[in-house]
C-alpha cells in the first residue's frame, strides 16, 4: 500500500506508472467519487508522453491521447453494465496497441483481459490517500515491484 499526500504526488505516482506500461497494457481504477482517480490518469497519461491535458471522461465516456503509445482514459461510472461498454466497442481499447485506464473498472471486469492492473484508491483524510496495487499476470507484477521502489 502506498499512501499519497496531494494532488501532485498522486499525478507524480501516475506518471511513474505509466512511464512503465506498454502496448495492450490495462489499467483499472477502483474507489469513491474524489478518491484520486482522474488526478491518477493526468499522471499516467504524461508518462505515456501525453501533452495535452487530460481531461475526466465524464460525460464523453472515452477520451483519446497521443503519446508515445496511444492512451485511452475511460470512465463507466454512468454505464449500467457491461453491455453498455460493449456497444462502444471496447474490444480497441482493451486489446488494442494503447493503454487503457478505466475509472471504475469493476463495473466492466467481465469484459477485461485476462492481465490488467487494478488500482484500489482510497480517501484516509484531507488529501491523504492510499493506493493498492494488484497486478493480474506476470508482466504487471513486475511493473508494480518496480513501483514500489519508487520511494512513497
Amino acid at each position: 500500500m502506498i499512501k499519497v499526500h496531494s494532488v501532485e504526488e498522486m499525478e507524480e505516482l501516475g506518471e511513474r506508472v505509466g512511464s512503465l506500461l506498454g502496448p495492450g497494457d490495462v489499467v483499472i481504477l477502483t474507489g469513491e467519487l474524489g478518491s484520486g482517480k482522474t488526478a491518477f490518469c493526468r499522471g499516467l497519461g504524461r508518462g505515456l508522453g501525453v501533452s495535452a491535458t487530460i481531461t475526466s471522461p465524464s460525460f464523453t465516456l472515452i477520451n483519446e491521447y497521443e503519446g508515445r503509445i496511444p492512451f485511452y482514459h475511460l470512465d463507466v461510472y454512468r454505464l449500467d453494465g457491461p453491455s453498455d461498454l460493449e456497444e462502444l466497442g471496447y474490444e480497441d481499447y482493451f486489446y488494442g496497441e494503447g493503454v487503457a485506464a478505466v475509472e471504475w473498472g469493476d463495473k466492466v471486469r467481465v469484459l477485461l483481459p485476462e492481465e490488467y492492473l487494478e488500482v484500489r484508491l482510497e480517501v484516509l483524510g484531507e488529501g491523504l490517500r492510499s493506493l493498492e496495487f494488484i497486478p493480474h499476470g506476470p508482466r504487471l507484477a513486475k511493473v508494480v515491484e518496480e513501483v514500489a521502489t519508487c520511494g512513497y
